[in-house]
């Protein structure tokens, strides 16, 4: 690709920075550096669902999550790339490069933290409520902030220094919590999926976000080639690649994992899908207060779902597609894999093979590209009938698995774990006393979101305004909101080991010394 391309473009260096980067193609070097970042590494010891530390599961984590992800983005952009009805659409939004996608999947989830989505919850909690920070904590902002500030494995001392076009791959919600864009996505009639605030959280700002306030200069730099292309909150064609090879991955090696541990149990799923398949008309006539009441009856779940998808996204919904996205998941995964138990056997581990195979194939084979498509979805979209498979396949993680009583009792446990953690570091932080033993990349992280949190007091205090609805005013408030965000930012960098080994540090429970949790 010409060196003058504007999606090549990096902050730091231009071609000067590739250099010392073993392959040459610019986007190559994107994936060759989210990869070999420790970010990248410290995945294999992060939480997918559940963690398989000590427990002798053979689950997915989240790198293998990103490597399965990574592998079906490219494949993705590769079938679009060889349809020439296609073509002309995919070089007018901005171009749909598998090595871009491949990057953007690689480093997708590097800013996810110990313990899956429930330390993503509790990590924007105490953000937002112990430490005043208006944009709390996100998942996909925190990976932005790693490619672009807080990685150092880079040129230069700051980010990774991604081009153009892998930036803004990567931004899934292209938008900031609260400020940005103007109008923000979040007030449009119909917001674009994620945009939306919590119900529970009224005036929070937007639910799912890409970018925290501090990295909104990498935003607008990552974007402005696409700004006649596409809408401020509209995802790039790579992106939307990205976003549907997670959505892919994540609704079959879910199952897989689950069938393997024994949790998808044949009974249980079996009779839910043949409840709602044989009585459809009947529970489509439920009141909605009957369907609650009956909820734990088989087939009720299944129809508040259908429901769920018609009030959520009329734009894609079918009932009749809906039907037939039941009826081949039974017959695939009822009727199929679950109806011999795993036990490791040869035909066992072939039948989760096929299972994958089969599905994986099926739907990256039926991804399309839209010229306008509506705000719930992007450029990049599954066929009608793979899309409702998609929202069953789901549907049966979060029944069976999700809500479990089980994985609720553990989750809770991993969410005192985090918050002992949390402000036992904050107190480390704030005493004067330690301020010379205080871990060096934690100083760091200090210094860095101080400096950060100073020059926007400066030119826009407003979008500092947190839970207390104040804006900072001073240095002492501003140096508050930078040392929690270096907490919330050292956190986030541990695996699900790391965090408990330091907390058990924190709290002198162990006696132990010299640990890998311990070199800070």
């Amino acid at each position: 690709m010409h060196s003058e391309d504007p999606r090549t473009q990096r902050r730091a260096g231009g071609d000067a920075a590739v250099q010392a980067d073993l392959a040459t193609s610019p986007f190559r070097v994107d994936r060759d550096r989210v990869a070999g970042s420790p970010f990248f590494s410290r995945l294999g010891g992060v939480t997918q669902v559940v963690s398989s530390t000590g427990s002798g599961l053979l689950v997915h984590n989240r790198l293998t999550h990103s490597l399965k992800v990574a592998q079906a983005a490219r494949a993705i952009a590769e079938r679009l790339n060889t349809r020439p009805e296609v073509a002309n659409l995919l070089e007018k939004l901005g171009g749909c490069d598998p090595d871009v996608v491949e990057a953007a999947a690689l480093g997708h989830d590097l800013g996810h933290p110990p313990f899956g989505h429930l330390g993503e919850q509790v990590l924007d909690r105490l953000a937002r409520h112990r430490f005043g920070l208006a944009d709390g904590f996100e998942g996909n902002a925190q990976s932005f902030r790693i490619v672009t500030t807080t990685d150092v494995r880079g040129p230069s001392a700051v980010g990774l220094d991604l081009t153009v076009a892998v930036r803004a791959a990567m931004l899934k919600y292209p938008w900031t919590r609260l400020s940005h864009p103007t109008p923000h996505p979040r007030d449009l009639p119909e917001p674009p999926r994620g945009a939306a605030e919590p119900p529970d959280a009224p005036g929070t700002g937007s639910a799912k976000f890409s970018a925290y306030v501090t990295e909104l200069d990498d935003v607008l730099q990552s974007r402005a080639y696409y700004g006649g292309r596409l809408e401020p909150w509209q995802q790039t064609v790579e992106a939307s690649v990205m976003d549907t090879a997670d959505d892919i991955a994540y609704a079959i090696h879910d199952v897989d994992d689950f069938y393997r541990v024994g949790v998808l149990q044949h009974a249980t799923v079996s009779a839910e899908l043949n409840a709602w398949l044989g009585h459809a008309v009947e529970l489509a006539g439920l009141t909605a207060g009957e369907l609650d009441d009956q909820r734990r009856r088989p087939g009720r779940s299944l129809e508040a779902l259908r429901r769920r998808l018609h009030a959520k996204d009329s734009w894609a919904v079918d009932d009749d597609a809906f039907a037939h996205a039941v009826a081949k998941v039974r017959a695939e995964l009822v009727d199929g894999l679950l109806a011999i138990p795993f036990d490791g056997s040869v035909e066992a581990e072939q039948a989760v093979a096929g299972f994958s195979a089969r599905w994986t194939r099926r739907l990256v084979d039926a991804v399309g590209v839209v010229e306008e498509p509506t705000t719930r979805s992007g450029h990049v979209v599954l066929a009608v009938q793979q899309w409702h498979e998609v929202q069953v396949l789901k549907f049966v993680h979060r029944r069976f698995v999700l809500l479990r009583p089980d994985l609720a009792l553990h989750q809770r446990g991993q969410a005192r774990l985090l918050t002992a953690l949390v402000e036992a570091l904050e107190q480390w932080v704030t005493d004067r006393h330690e301020a010379n033993r205080l871990p060096r990349r934690l100083h760091d992280l200090v210094e860095l979101a101080g400096g950060e949190y100073a020059r926007i007091a400066r030119t826009d205090p407003s979008v500092l305004v947190g839970a207390t609805g104040d804006a900072p005013s001073g240095p002492d408030a501003v140096r508050a909101l930078a040392r929690g965000r270096a907490v919330v930012d050292f956190v986030a960098s541990l695996t699900d080991n790391q965090a408990a080994a330091l907390l058990d540090g924190l709290s002198g429970r162990t006696g132990q010394l010299w640990t890998d949790a311990f070199v800070l």
